[in-house]
């Protein structure tokens, strides 16, 4: 493995959405992440689901005493653990963080939730829509006079949760690494959602954003900051708020030489939005990007996910891999230790334990006692 994570161990519970992107991006960096799956569940590779790739994994039977066993052997050689069921299932299995700290007790224990490992809905069901509305993050999101837009799962499973438990478990290593003393990451949805609002927190203390929606600067309040349909049924987006920036978007628009109300005179905001709605309509997608092609407006088209893979500058810059699939690269980028995309994720249970250490004999004893399906 290349990449800056090369050297850590990391198992994987198998889970659903964040989980898998969390550790996606820590395979992708180089860490050494086995995916655990439960015996019996459908095997899926990163042809079918590009959240699983970079990483092998292998099922395991984790309600027999021979498939516990075998995590906890794994857990002696893990710097780290993830997992993202609702609480208490894994002390159920006996698997819980007691039980692999006491195997390890340099053991950083990842855990990924909506609602966290405490409190009155912590063994509730949910999914990210559920989470972000009680966060405070989903309430602002949408147009005004109009119901709360849902932001696909972007903002509470990847967002406030993925990044939050990969953003913790590191930090965790690191203490471990120092300390000698693993600890238990919980990571939860609501947590690193409502995290995300900090910003907006702020402006709410300092009484520069109305707690409405679609009023405010960056909300679709502004007509300088929005989303405008073109000619052609296509979108362009403006996000020019800095004067200098306003400037040159309205020489773009041809507007420089009118008299208009001052950018930030927010009772005009609704009026100059009708005016800018206008103009984009009279011109393509294409026509507007060549002409904001080299002015400092903020103006940019809108690609769709297809789109933008194929997209001049991301191609330049080698956003996506186009082959044999489309998908994003490894982020961030590093200078000397650049991360990558892994060999194609082997469901070979025998060959991936080979490469945690486990012999020959060990693996047979495995398959007699029907520990790994």
């Amino acid at each position: 493995m290349s990449g800056p994570l090369a050297g850590l161990k990391v198992l994987e519970f198998a889970s659903i959405g964040p989980g898998p992107y969390a550790g996606m991006l820590m395979a992708d960096l180089g860490a050494d992440i086995l995916r655990v799956e439960r015996a019996g569940s459908v095997r899926q590779g990163p042809a079918d689901d590009l959240l699983l790739r970079s990483r092998p994994s292998i099922a395991v039977d984790l309600k027999s005493d021979a498939g516990r066993e075998l995590v906890l052997e794994l857990t002696e050689k893990s710097d780290a653990v993830m997992e993202g069921f609702r609480p208490g299932v894994m002390e159920r299995l006996g698997l819980g963080p007691n039980e692999l700290l006491t195997r390890n007790p340099r053991l950083v224990y990842g855990r990924m939730t909506g609602y966290g490992q405490s409190g009155a809905l912590s063994a509730r069901a949910g999914h990210d829509i559920n989470y972000i509305a009680v966060s405070g993050a989903l309430w602002p999101l949408g147009r005004a006079s109009e119901r709360p837009s849902a932001p696909m799962n972007l903002v509470g499973d990847f967002g406030g949760g993925a990044m939050f438990l990969v953003v913790g478990m590191l930090a965790a290593m690191i203490s471990s690494k120092s300390t000698g003393e693993g600890q238990v990451v919980d990571a939860a949805m609501v947590d690193g959602s409502a995290s995300l609002l900090t910003m907006m927190h702020s402006l709410l203390n300092m009484e520069f954003w109305h707690e409405e929606r679609g009023v405010n600067i960056l909300d679709s309040g502004a007509h300088f900051y929005e989303v405008y349909e073109t000619s052609d049924q296509k979108y362009v987006a403006v996000g020019a708020v800095e004067a200098k920036f306003y400037d040159e978007l309205l020489r773009g628009l041809g507007l420089e030489s009118t008299d208009l109300p001052a950018q930030m005179d927010r009772t005009q905001w609704p009026a100059m939005k009708e005016r800018f709605a206008a103009i984009f309509a009279a011109k393509t997608r294409d026509e507007w990007t060549a002409i904001f092609a080299d002015r400092d407006a903020c103006v940019t088209p809108v690609l769709s996910p297809r789109e933008a893979a194929r997209h001049p500058y991301n191609t330049e810059r080698d956003v996506f891999a186009l082959e044999p699939v489309i998908q994003p690269n490894p982020a961030p980028r590093f200078s000397k230790t650049p991360g990558s995309i892994g060999d194609e994720a082997s469901t070979d249970s025998a060959k991936t334990l080979r490469r945690w250490g486990f012999s020959d004999e060990r693996l047979e004893s495995l398959r007699d006692s029907r520990a790994f399906a």
